[in-house]
Parts: structure tokens; sequence; C-alpha cells
């Protein structure tokens, strides 16, 4: 499957994005699906993850009550909704599938899309 992240930008601290991430190549509905950033200098981190079916969903503590993973399997896209952005959220956000068990690991995730920058400013 090949991904391709947007919907990044520059945005004030309290904003809104919504990033998404359109896939091709292979049944969409048969991945679990991932959201990971790494700000420079860092390691990259888990952000959220859902289910083939979008019924079950994680998120990373910091951002769990501010960002919404969502698919539409109709259109092979999975989004990720991020309210009241704080500086601390400014990274590369990433999109990966994963065709093992749900999880925050990247590891788990065999295939990855190019990344989209964030940057939220003060």
């Amino acid at each position: 499957v090949q991904l391709q992240a947007s919907g990044g930008g520059l945005v004030q601290a309290g904003g809104s994005l919504r990033l998404s991430c359109a896939a091709s190549g292979s049944t969409f509905s048969s991945y679990q699906l991932g959201w990971f950033r790494q700000a420079t200098g860092k390691e990259r981190e888990f952000v959220a993850t859902i289910s083939q079916r979008g019924g079950v969903t994680y998120y990373a503590d910091s951002v769990k009550g501010r960002f919404t993973i969502s698919r539409d399997n109709a259109k092979d896209t999975v989004y990720l909704r991020m309210n009241s952005l704080n500086t601390e959220d400014t990274a590369v956000y990433y999109c990966a599938a994963s065709t093992q068990i749900l999880s925050r690991l990247p590891h788990l995730y065999e295939y990855w899309g190019q990344g989209t920058q964030v940057t939220v400013s003060s």
C-alpha cells in the first residue's frame, strides 16, 4: 500500500488542523492505521491508531482529548483532527499502515507515508 499524507501547515497555538492520508495500491480496510510524529532532534513517537473498521482507537496521553483519528474505508483515507494545538505539537506527522495487531509501536507498521510538517507558533 502507498500512503500520501497532506494537510500540514503553520497554525497559531490554540488552532486546529486536519491531516489526511490517502492510500492506494491495496485493500485499505485490511490495515490498522496509525499516526506518528517526529520533532526535530527527537525520536518518532506514537500519536494515534485506529482499527480496521474504525471501532477501536488509541491515543498518546499527550494528545488525548485534543486529537481524533478517524478513517473512511470507502475513500481509502485516514484522518487526524487536531484541536487546541500547542508548540509541543510541532513535528513532521507520518501516517502508517500495519497488517499486524493494533499497536503504538512504530516497528510494527510496515508501510509509511512521506510525512507532512505541522508547525505551531506561539
